[in-house]
């Protein structure tokens, strides 16, 4: 799949790592000149635009007056800018209120390639038997189905997209709950322990412990002597 076009250059950090942390693959613009000089032959993707200056709207109507108009489009603006949005429905397919959170970009933008035809193939992370179908959220381990939780799938998800690399209950708490969820370590635990119980004995070490750290998915990326 072609790249997303991404609005301002460079954008705005939470922007930036909720694109990476959806596995978005994206290129930053800074006007219309510099999307059709950097447009891929195939076309944009979609578009991610962030209205933090006028010249977000100018973008977005320069990008749907082309002969491909450029789709989906999803507008990122802040609470008081809703009213901005009043007649301008043609510009953008949908929009969400800052500041950004990763699953909620994640899912609007997966759900608006669902509605213009471009989510066709499912999107699946593989790591030795298990198997996500990030479309579906549904989950196998050596071709048998896992009965997951919404959270289960999601904090697994999040842990196999990121193999090999280790993470404080903190940071899994602010990664996967959200940073406005206010639960403690013990939330990402008891997910663990559950996870661990239905991948079953022989994939449970999956997901390692690492002392006084956190979590890994998989194996370390460091091997000693290296």
């Amino acid at each position: 799949m072609e790249p997303l076009l991404v609005y301002p250059d460079p954008p705005p950090i939470e922007v930036t790592e909720a694109l990476q942390i959806a596995g978005l693959d994206a290129v930053a613009v800074s006007s219309a000149d510099e999307a059709m000089a950097k447009g891929p032959e195939e076309g944009w993707t979609g578009a991610v635009i962030s209205a933090v200056d006028d010249g977000a709207m100018a973008l977005c109507r320069a990008l749907r007056r082309r002969d491909d108009p450029v789709e989906p489009l999803l507008l990122i603006i802040s609470y008081d800018q809703i009213e901005d949005l009043e007649l301008r429905d043609e510009l953008y397919d949908d929009f969400l209120i800052s500041p950004v959170r990763a699953r909620e970009l994640e899912t609007r933008v997966r759900h608006l390639f669902w509605k213009t035809g471009r989510g066709t193939h499912p999107d699946l992370v593989e790591y030795g038997p298990l198997i996500l179908n990030i479309e579906t959220y549904q989950a196998v381990v050596d071709n048998e189905p896992l009965d997951l939780t919404y959270m289960e799938y999601e904090l697994l998800k999040f842990l196999a997209t990121h193999p090999g690399k280790v993470f404080s209950r903190e940071v899994l708490l602010s990664r996967v709950w959200g940073y406005d969820y206010y639960g403690g370590a013990r939330t990402v635990d008891v997910h663990i322990r559950r996870l661990r119980a239905k991948l079953g004995e022989g994939h449970a070490s999956l997901i390692q412990t690492v002392r006084s750290v956190g979590y890994r998915f998989g194996q370390s990326r460091w091997i000693p002597g290296d």
